[in-house]
């Protein structure tokens, strides 16, 4: 007899982002080079003192040997000052956790408030790699729907009725993943509001931040350690996504229990991209803000070269992405994205992947492709329809 897999896993759809590069491979050219707006990865490479402090730190002996399970103490006090001024709050190093990449930081805050048979509450649309580590871990998935009428913003009345009895954690991810779509201060506020009355944490996934200029209050609050849990990536604002660098703020209750899910996961997130960014953090503070400077203008070329595209509609845009409204009432998304890499050469993401009822919807990664290749987006998509 054949052993089983874990149905939960088995039972997963093959990862979202392989399965997209494969359309891709076959388009044969004819519209010009692919235009790759898939996977949200920077397009533009980490500036020369960053590789150099990269590589220093990968040569030191020092990085081959395990390190502290919460992160590196000089990236935790870095990062801790760093957020301390962007949110003007006094947060302590031992508020920080520094995990590998993102989604560790978010199995980490999923796996200390939760457990199997229990639920997350999320939005939908949702990233996806959310919802699948949740069916991983048996811990139930519950939405609150975001309608393109409310800029894919959540009600918060419809928050409210959905924080029922087995949700341990909301989870939200803003700039959002894949709307774009940046929540209002006021909004958090009030999220986190109903949170803490329903004795629910608040998962703030802030991977996109430094792509926006708004900033909420939250760390702000006497109560926030009792209700909230922020996620961050660096891989996007330092251009490293393979060094895989992410980062966890919370009160060291949650951090404590966050440090032994680590230690059964990986004892340490890589030594040597941390060492580099903690001398990263202040000196590159310009270049980071230069970045978000040109991100804009690539949102400016989107929305030019999309008014060329009348047939396509934005749903929402911001910070990374756009979630475009796809004219083909009778297709859904994944037949329309896989129309769009083969014939026309542009590579994207069905709505279908971000949860049920964003069939009419794609998701893409603007931020990847600079303006002058934004530019040819509108002729590409009339030559679809």
């Amino acid at each position: 007899m054949t052993p089983a897999l874990n149905p939960a896993v088995d039972n997963l759809a093959l990862p979202a982002i392989p399965a997209v590069q494969a359309w891709a491979r076959e388009y044969d050219g004819t519209r010009g080079p692919l235009l790759d707006l898939s996977q949200a990865v920077p397009g533009y490479p980490p500036p020369p003192e960053m590789l150099h402090w990269l590589a220093e730190a990968a040569g030191s002996t020092d990085a081959t040997n395990y390190g502290n399970i919460e992160g590196e103490p000089v990236l935790r006090d870095a990062y801790a000052a760093h957020v301390s001024d962007l949110y003007d709050a006094p947060i302590a190093a031992t508020e920080t956790h520094i995990t590998s990449g993102c989604n560790q930081a978010f199995v980490s805050a999923v796996m200390a408030v939760a457990g199997a048979g229990d639920a997350i509450l999320m939005t939908n649309p949702c990233y996806f790699n959310h919802e699948a580590t949740l069916s991983m871990l048996g811990i139930g998935s519950r939405f609150v729907a975001c309608r393109p009428e409310d800029g894919f913003l959540p009600d918060i009345e419809a928050v409210r009725a959905a924080l029922t009895p087995e949700v341990r954690a909301f989870a939200v991810v803003s700039p959002n993943n894949p709307t774009g779509c940046v929540y209002p201060p006021a909004l958090l506020g009030a999220i986190l509001d109903l949170c803490r009355e329903a004795g629910v944490w608040l998962i703030l996934d802030e991977t996109y931040r430094d792509f926006s200029e708004e900033r909420h209050g939250l760390l702000s609050r006497p109560d926030w350690r009792d209700g909230l849990i922020q996620l961050y990536s660096f891989s996007k604002s330092f251009c490293i996504p393979g060094h895989r660098l992410g980062a966890m703020v919370a009160g060291e209750r949650v951090i404590g229990a966050a440090a032994k899910i680590m230690d059964n996961l990986q004892i340490c997130a890589p030594r040597a991209a941390q060492i580099a960014v903690a001398r990263a953090i202040e000196p590159l503070a310009k270049w980071r803000a230069g970045n978000r400077a040109e991100i804009r203008l690539r949102a400016d070329a989107l929305r030019a070269t999309l008014a060329e595209a009348l047939a396509w509609q934005i749903g929402a845009m911001g910070a990374y992405f756009v979630f475009l409204r796809h004219p083909f009432t009778d297709t859904g998304s994944i037949e329309v994205a896989q129309r769009l890499a083969r014939e026309a050469g542009v590579s994207c993401i069905p709505g279908a992947f971000f949860g049920k009822g964003n069939d009419a919807y794609l998701r893409l990664a603007f931020a990847n492709a600079d303006c002058d290749v934004i530019a040819q987006l509108g002729g590409r998509l009339n030559g679809l329809v």
